[in-house]
């Protein structure tokens, strides 16, 4: 009984935390302006936000097969959603014309030293 007791109020912290840093995502998606501080915001709230739900319904089920998912399922997401945000930077970084004004980086490349950068000269040797 006391065993009981005890993983539920693991589990509502660990809830409760993971609420907290999703509201802390919402929030700062909300207030940034920029969108890579937008970013940045939400990707707090998948990788913490997320493990600590998760974990709080493993703690919640106990040992059985459905905890083996939810940590299947919490490295998934931890392997998806950083090449997903990284290729959303990506996108921004080459298609945004008025990077400079959000960029605290003097030496911002021209857009044409990056298509020239990027085209190489086809030796593989750079």
């Amino acid at each position: 009984m006391i065993l009981e007791w005890m993983r539920f109020a693991i589990a509502a912290v660990l809830a409760i935390l993971g609420l907290c840093s999703f509201g802390a995502a919402v929030l700062g998606a909300y207030r940034f302006g920029f969108v890579l501080n937008r970013m940045h915001a939400a990707g707090i709230g998948d990788t913490a936000g997320i493990f600590l739900m998760i974990a709080s319904l493993a703690v919640a089920r106990g040992l059985h097969m459905d905890t083996l998912k939810l940590i299947v399922l919490v490295f998934f997401l931890w392997f998806t959603s950083p090449v997903s945000t990284h290729f959303l930077g990506q996108v921004e970084f080459y298609t945004n014309p008025l990077l400079g004004r959000h960029v605290k980086k003097a030496d911002l490349p021209e857009r044409t030293d990056l298509t020239e950068q990027t085209k190489g000269d086809g030796d593989g040797a750079d």
